[in-house]
């Protein structure tokens, strides 16, 4: 008899930043990998991640994830101090951090998370969103495309019920 192997978390998916869509025009997208402690490892685990007020940055050829909350367990070690928005660094290759580091300085990119996923059942990896941000006129586009679909989703299901 074969046993089926049980996944851990049957979604790969961790978190994602919606908000980072709706602000700005994303048009290249990187991953990274996440250097993290055991005990953000563990919080991970448990779903206990935000990345809405999330940002990076690259300083000294080194890029950084700033303001991702991951909250502390309270069964996680107490030996150990827990920062819940500790800065963390990303693991890119060199080529990339300055690659992106000359398209923020040149040409006035922003970098963005914009999900946190499990890859290969163990490593935590961040997609990393380069853009620029909306005005409020594209915002109001987007808004009215985005209905717009919804409703002609509706009207069609609708005709196909009639039919």
């Amino acid at each position: 008899m074969v046993k089926k192997k049980s996944a851990k978390n049957s979604s790969a998916s961790i978190a994602r930043n919606k908000r980072a869509t709706f602000e700005y025009r994303i048009e290249e997208k990187v991953e990274a990998g996440l250097q993290l402690m055991g005990w953000e490892v563990k919080s991970i685990r448990m779903g206990k991640v935000n990345l809405s007020d999330c940002y990076v940055y690259i300083k000294e050829g080194e890029a950084f994830m700033h303001g991702c909350t991951i909250q502390p367990l309270n069964t996680a070690s107490t030996h150990v101090i827990c920062d819940p928005i500790r800065t963390k660094k990303l693991l890119l290759k060199r080529k990339e951090i300055d690659k992106l580091a000359g398209l923020i300085e040149r040409q006035g990119y922003t970098l963005v998370p914009l999900s946190m996923y499990w890859r290969k059942g163990a490593w935590v990896k961040v997609e990393i969103g380069l853009g620029k941000g909306k005005k409020d006129h594209d915002k109001r586009e987007d808004t009215k495309e985005r209905e717009w679909k919804i409703e002609k989703a509706r009207v069609m299901k609708k005709d196909k019920e009639n039919a």
